[in-house]
């Protein structure tokens, strides 16, 4: 055994090992961690097929700034944990079902005439001076330029329909209007009182 397909089955049991801990582990912040194992274990893989600058961004983007957000946000929440439990056996057959027709859908594709393995030889290995980074670019402003678009465009509106969902008018939150605060006068805000001086007695 090459020492490449070594670390391939190394990093995959890995990655596999905790992608199943995300979903099984009760404490959702062990889950996050899981989650960073199997986004690191991801890259590893991304490496081995000479794909740096995707490996790169998937640990800068996932693991430094999504992950690090959505752990401060549950250690912050006060995640109530028992009442998060009591759906689990409610929701498993459905979860078991969704799983069973991935694995079937995932079978039939690499299975296929269409997309087996004889089908996707192993990539040419790339000359030293070939910046992946460049033809990565160069594939998605020319070729995929639409779709990247596109792409970029639902993830505005998912970004604004988030904003608005999270957005509700409450009676107790305080806020302030700029423009009434520019048309503040003296008199509006302070009252010179005239009291008489008191005899000491």
């Amino acid at each position: 055994m090459e020492f490449k397909q070594l670390v391939f089955y190394v990093l995959s049991a890995v990655l596999l090992f905790a992608g199943t801990m995300v979903i099984t582990v009760r404490n959702p912040v062990k889950s996050a961690l899981f989650l960073v194992l199997a986004f690191v274990n991801a890259a590893g893989l991304w490496l081995l097929l000479e794909a740096e600058f995707l490996a790169i961004a998937l640990v800068l983007v996932y693991v430094g700034a999504v992950m690090v957000l959505f752990l401060f946000v549950v250690m912050m929440l006060d995640v109530n944990l028992t009442r998060l439990r009591e759906g689990f056996a409610e929701y498993l057959p459905y979860g078991g079902l969704i799983a069973v027709l991935l694995v079937i859908e995932m079978a039939i594709v690499v299975s296929s005439s269409h997309f087996g393995v004889e089908r996707m030889p192993e990539p040419l290995p790339l000359a030293a001076d070939v910046s992946n980074t460049r033809l990565l670019g160069r594939l998605i402003f020319t070729q995929y330029a639409y779709p990247f678009e596109i792409a970029a465009l639902i993830l505005l509106v998912a970004i604004i329909a988030a904003i608005g969902l999270t957005l509700r008018k409450r009676k107790d939150t305080k806020s302030m209007d700029p423009a009434e605060q520019v048309k503040v006068r003296r008199e509006d805000r302070v009252r010179l009182v005239k009291m008489a001086a008191e005899k000491k007695g």
